[in-house]
């Protein structure tokens, strides 16, 4: 190899490191932006911890980066850790991937929801109330609108969206669909309890109208939500390629 060769080889890794130091640089500058502490939120009877609402400004980043939810469509909503009763949620028309502790809001099981409460305020009480009573306190709910298990919860006939990959079975099993019914809550209401106890207390569909994920934090109620999306995904891929499944 002559000199002016080597010259070059060592000419492009130094180029490779300068570009993965700014690579470096660029990471922790966003970690920095994206990890900025946040004030606590103080009610009257609760208060939300600082770190509780980081969880609820980096979920909803992370939702949005997946494209689980676009705009101001979703909501997030859990149980506070130190005060039985004590529900906190996104207000109504809050954009996720923006939101601050501004737009969180409180209120307490089984009375009024909040000025400013989302639509899904009483659905999440329900499945909220539902999960803390099969994990024995905590629980955390999101609301999201994945475009693919959306799609396949169109289908008229189908009653349930049911993986066919290996890690989908293999962690899910299957989330029952329930047709949104505004003329009888009550029952309406029921009918997504029971379906997110027969789909093993992960998720439950709404026809057309997105998927609530459950868990004892944010963590748990993201990864059911994510996982059905990306192996509803598949089947609508396997489906377009002509592939029998």
């Amino acid at each position: 190899m002559s000199k002016e060769e080597m010259q070059k080889i060592a000419n492009l890794e130094a180029e490779v490191e300068r570009l993965r130091g700014v690579v470096i640089g660029a990471t922790e500058i966003i970690t920095e932006i994206e990890e900025q502490p946040l004030p606590p939120i103080v009610g009257e009877d609760f208060v939300v911890p600082s770190h509780v609402v980081g969880d609820f400004v980096r979920l909803g980043r992370q939702l949005h980066r997946e494209g689980l939810v676009h705009s101001t469509q979703g909501t997030i909503a859990m149980l506070n850790p130190d005060q039985p009763g004590v529900m906190h949620a996104t207000r109504f028309g809050s954009a996720l991937a923006q939101m601050t502790e501004l737009d969180i809001i409180s209120g307490k099981l089984g009375q009024a929801a909040p000025p400013e409460a989302s639509n899904e305020w009483r659905i999440m009480e329900v499945l909220l109330a539902s999960t803390s009573l099969h994990n024995g306190g905590p629980a955390a709910c999101i609301h999201v609108h994945p475009p693919f298990s959306t799609t396949l919860s169109l289908e008229k006939d189908l009653i349930v969206l049911q993986p066919v990959d290996v890690h989908g079975k293999a962690h899910l099993g299957k989330v029952v669909i329930v047709d949104p019914d505004a003329d009888d809550m009550d029952e309406y209401l029921r009918q997504i309890a029971e379906a997110l106890g027969q789909g093993n207390m992960k998720c439950v569909v709404i026809r057309g109208h997105g998927v609530y994920a459950v868990g004892r934090n944010f963590t748990e109620s993201w990864q059911w939500a994510s996982a059905l999306e990306h192996s509803m995904r598949i089947i609508l891929l396997a489906r377009q390629a002509g592939l029998r499944i």
